[in-house]
């Protein structure tokens, strides 16, 4: 499954939090790729720089297959790839439906050989709004826990994909949201490594790095010392 994200550079950690949540629980190998603007064939922006992006996932794809778009203020706490078992019928895309339209677009997963009128130059054609679903013969849903947005939806008891809408945790204004502590955990996971000796103690690069450390420490032991 090719999975596009739409990235904001303003705020990178966003990404890297997703991908890392993504990749981590997907029970096959998935594709994850950003959406930056300046790499795509389109110039049109809006609110953030993937508001016009995301519709470019089928193209990207060549048309075949289910891709996927995500926001960047996303949390996965699933098997992403489960959601291609429930592209059920025929439908040109799937979203969540249980909640405000203009949410539908945060996460749609097309049937890319049906998605042939999202070309760059109409995406790019500001007399185009594919924020309607104009493009689209019939729109597919799926279950709500699959985007489920803080602050508005109501209490879900295990969410797949948690959608913070009003900002993700790092802001200093939406740190303590709800569900916050599962994206703290991600971030955390995300940043963690392992000791040096644990990772590298018995690879071919080790000698180097350990003579180099006992040349520091020559350096150190031979330094000036006061009386």
């Amino acid at each position: 499954m090719r999975i596009y994200i739409g990235v904001d550079p303003r705020q990178p950690i966003a990404y890297n939090v997703l991908q890392w949540s993504i990749v981590r629980r997907a029970s096959v190998p998935v594709a994850v790729i950003p959406l930056i603007l300046p790499a795509t064939p389109i110039t049109r922006v809006g609110l953030t720089d993937f508001t016009f992006t995301r519709y470019l996932a089928p193209a990207l794809s060549g048309y075949k297959g289910l891709s996927l778009f995500l926001d960047a203020d996303m949390l996965v706490l699933d098997d992403i790839t489960k959601l291609a078992g429930l592209a059920k019928g025929d439908h040109d895309v799937y979203v969540v439906k249980g909640k405000e339209r203009f949410e539908w677009p945060s996460l749609m997963l097309f049937n890319n050989e049906k998605c042939t009128t999202l070309t760059a130059d109409y995406i790019n054609d500001e007399a185009n709004q594919p924020n309607t679903f104009d493009w689209a013969e019939s729109v597919g849903e799926l279950p709500p826990q699959w985007n489920f947005c803080v602050g508005y939806d109501e209490s879900e008891d295990s969410p797949s994909i948690i959608h913070y809408t009003a900002g993700i945790p790092h802001f200093a204004e939406t740190r303590n949201c709800d569900y916050s502590a599962e994206w703290w955990a991600e971030y955390e996971a995300m940043l963690g490594n392992c000791s040096w000796l644990e990772l590298m103690g018995d690879s071919v690069h080790a000698k180097l790095v350990i003579s180099g450390i006992n040349e520091r420490k020559k350096q150190w032991q031979s330094r000036p010392t006061l009386n």
